[in-house]
């Protein structure tokens, strides 16, 4: 099997992902760089139930800094835009380019996201950017709709089955609607 490097959100939407992504005969390995994820509490949560789930799965795994700053700078100015918006897209870009990069000097052909499970992006914005991120990087994106067959509904069965901490929003502090406000 090839070789993939699968950049993970979060142990739900991983979930299904990485059963399927064998079936297409890639072999997954686990990429977490989110710095777009607010409070560093949920942060740290997020991390630690994706890393439980690797380690119980015997799936490799690898973590970026949480480097808040890179988030904010990228996003600055389009702070105000409504969820699958600018913002999103510059999100997208952000997380896809260092995950393209690390691919790129860790010997990795393909990569993927598991951006594309949630019901609530679009799928060819995360496509676009996975793109751009391969070309300038000179890797492969493998564009991946996993929420095509029922995906976003498998991975809830399997967090479900397995009682994996569920967040109600996306990540960043924009993203939070307010009838799920955190507390701080």
């Amino acid at each position: 099997m090839q070789k993939v490097l699968l950049h993970a959100c979060c142990a739900v939407c991983a979930s299904y992902c990485l059963e399927y992504l064998p079936e297409l005969g890639y072999s997954p390995v686990v990429y977490f760089y989110n710095p777009n994820i607010f409070p560093q509490a949920e942060y740290k949560i997020r991390l630690e139930e994706l890393v439980l789930y690797c380690s119980d799965k015997n799936i490799p795994y690898a973590i970026s800094d949480y480097s808040v700053s890179d988030f904010y700078n990228c996003i600055s100015g389009f702070e105000s835009c409504p969820e699958k918006g600018e913002r999103c897209n510059k999100c997208f870009e952000l997380r896809l380019n260092n995950t393209a990069k690390y691919a790129f000097e860790n010997g990795f052909e393909y990569f993927t996201t598991t951006l594309t499970i949630s019901p609530h992006k679009i799928s060819k914005n995360v496509f676009n950017a996975g793109k751009k991120a391969a070309n300038a990087f000179g890797v492969k994106f493998l564009e991946i709709d996993f929420k095509k067959k029922d995906g976003f509904k498998k991975a809830q069965k399997i967090a479900k089955e397995l009682n994996m901490y569920k967040q109600n929003y996306c990540g960043c502090e924009f993203s939070i609607r307010k009838e799920n406000l955190l507390p701080l």
